[in-house]
């Protein structure tokens, strides 16, 4: 790689020109890193559905044209001035959510928030207000400070962290967003108790995530809330004990849950982005001591409403993104767990797809046809 140190690379990119209109596969030019910045020869990527909402819907905290994807793998090509913690020739991945270890909420262990970056990376561009990306002489966005479907990315310092050389990089990428990002709601902000009663809305990636977790963390019952029957055999392998289908009840899910569980779960999660399910999820908690925690993204000015009588009742409502970890401490953790085969991690990849087949992850996720898609460069 040190022939393209300090120089502009030219590479391939899935680029999204606008929203409801698929990737297109383009040339793209990737700048050299800046101070505090990483550039990185990205080799496998995993296809969210995060990725699908910034394509599906109109969000207007989004900038387009702009380069998604954030369940990244990759080795450092090369690094800018002052960068530290990696050193080109690394194994690592990219992070959404950073670590700086300076801001108030990286020193308060209460939270994995980090405002570093953060004004920034929401309206796609580096920490300096500029991009690195060009196509065709327009600038490309980046998204959600990763843009990990280009061969090549660059990332500031704190999103990005070193990784065992040994594990592959097409399977760990998707620590980067959807196994962590369920597993940790269990265990760091829910904190599932042994013998517990769990329910989980959702049986997309982020759901099993959260059922893996729960049977990890000694759950007992583990109710799995999908409207696709199809999943149901996924999910029981992943942990559910049962599973329950929406449209088959004409009264709402909660009570039905509430009915089975003895007044209630003691855990519950929405995996969906559903305003609807949230209420449902908080619902079906028990009084007193239930736990609902809601993982899922909804659609820009959702509103959420519920019941107080629940709350007040001693139902507690958590909110969780990436699971809680303190990123670039914990997902070298997290690989080292998948290393050791004490988390799930291979079972979560359905298909692996080359570039060129990138929309077709999205259908087959949209579909129901896949858990997760993994694309190889």
């Amino acid at each position: 790689m040190e022939d393209t140190v300090g120089k502009v690379i030219t590479c391939r990119a899935a680029v999204a020109w606008s929203v409801k209109q698929p990737l297109v596969i383009e040339t793209i030019e990737v700048d050299p890193p800046k101070a505090g910045e990483v550039r990185i020869q990205i080799l496998a990527t995993g296809v969210c559905r995060t990725d699908a909402y910034a394509l599906d819907r109109y969000d207007p905290t989004k900038a387009y044209p702009v380069i998604l994807g954030h369940e990244g793998g990759g080795i450092v090509e090369s690094v800018g001035e002052g960068v530290k913690s990696v050193k080109p020739g690394d194994h690592v991945v990219p992070l959404y959510y950073p670590q700086c270890y300076e801001c108030k909420f990286c020193r308060n262990p209460k939270t994995n928030f980090c405002s570093k970056v953060r004004a920034t990376q929401m309206k796609g561009v580096m920490p300096d207000g500029t991009t690195r990306f060009r196509c065709k002489g327009k600038q490309l966005f980046h998204f959600m400070g990763t843009s990990t479907f280009s061969e090549y990315t660059v990332v500031a310092e704190v999103s990005v962290c070193k990784v065992d050389t040994n594990a592959p990089l097409e399977k760990i990428c998707l620590l980067g967003c959807s196994i962590s990002t369920g597993y940790g709601a269990v265990v760091n902000t829910a904190r599932v108790e042994p013998g517990s009663t769990c329910a989980v809305w959702g049986l997309g990636a982020v759901g099993l995530a959260v059922i893996m977790g729960c049977k990890k963390a000694g759950a007992t019952r583990i109710i799995g809330v999908d409207i696709n029957p199809d999943k149901f055999a996924t999910a029981r392998e992943f942990g559910t004990t049962e599973c329950i289908n929406p449209k088959d009840y004409d009264r709402p899910i909660q009570e039905v849950i509430a009915e089975a569980t003895n007044e209630g779960c003691d855990f519950a999660f929405e995996c969906i982005g559903s305003v609807d399910a949230m209420r449902a999820c908080i619902e079906a908690c028990h009084k007193g001591w239930g736990v609902s925690t809601l993982l899922g993204m909804t659609a820009p000015g959702a509103e959420l409403t519920a019941k107080p009588y629940s709350i007040v009742t001693g139902i507690t409502c958590n909110g969780s993104v990436f699971g809680g970890w303190k990123s670039r401490d914990s997902l070298p953790k997290l690989v080292d767990e998948y290393m050791k085969k004490e988390i799930k991690v291979d079972e979560f990849v359905s298909f692996t797809l080359t570039l060129d087949k990138i929309n077709e992850g999205f259908d087959l996720m949209k579909s129901g046809k896949s858990i997760k898609s993994v694309v190889i460069f």
